[in-house]
């Protein structure tokens, strides 16, 4: 499975990825906003943090659809990861939105699914190095995100106990948070460089 892009697929995935970087940069303003006190940006971020998830499912689709060649079990795992991980993190957003759980039980979800979204740019990324056609930067920033958002996985333990209180967390499904650096900061920045390259070509 090749990473190269074709001419005909450009333009539409440079317009998801900036879509998906942008929306997702705008959710962590809106949270930063939200935590100075303004609780209307509160569900303006729930929901930048839903589409942004959306978009990232049409993104690694994307990439599918324009592979040459049958694509690798590993390729298809990972591209089934992403798809299940966005559909994670869209009911993260709805559980906290619509007052089903509280933040903190929502706030694992979708950390496990941007987890699972991680790994597809993992596995991108391992590919797009292999191939030599991505800008080295590019790349590394891909392999550096895609390794945070991974550590949501350790969030899964808080999912199945069903965690809603901040004083019952583990301390390991608090290492797994960390991830959000990577969605909330490395990936958007990632999507951003894509869109700007793939629109370039």
């Amino acid at each position: 499975m090749h990473v190269t892009l074709s001419h005909d697929a450009t333009s539409g995935l440079a317009w998801v990825a900036i879509g998906t970087g942008a929306i997702a940069l705008l959710g962590l303003l809106c949270l930063i906003v939200f935590f100075a006190g303004v609780p209307v940006f509160g569900p303006i971020n729930d929901g930048c943090i839903a589409l942004a998830g959306l978009l990232s499912g049409v993104l690694a689709w994307q990439f599918w659809a324009d592979r040459t060649g049958p694509a690798p079990l590993l390729s298809t795992l990972a591209l089934g990861a992403a798809l299940v991980g966005a559909l994670v993190v869209v009911l993260g957003s709805a559980l906290v939105i619509f007052r089903v759980t509280g933040w903190v039980l929502a706030g694992f979800y979708v950390e496990f699914g941007n987890a699972l979204i991680g790994l597809w740019l993992l596995r991108l990324s391992y590919l797009a190095q292999a191939g030599g056609a991505w800008p080295r930067g590019l790349v590394l920033l891909g392999l550096v995100a895609s390794a945070t958002m991974v550590l949501g996985l350790l969030t899964g333990p808080a999912i199945v106990r069903g965690i809603d209180a901040f004083e019952s967390i583990p301390w390991y499904v608090n290492l797994g948070q960390a991830g959000a650096v990577g969605w909330m900061l490395l990936f958007p920045i990632w999507c951003l460089w894509l869109g700007r390259f793939a629109s370039a070509r």
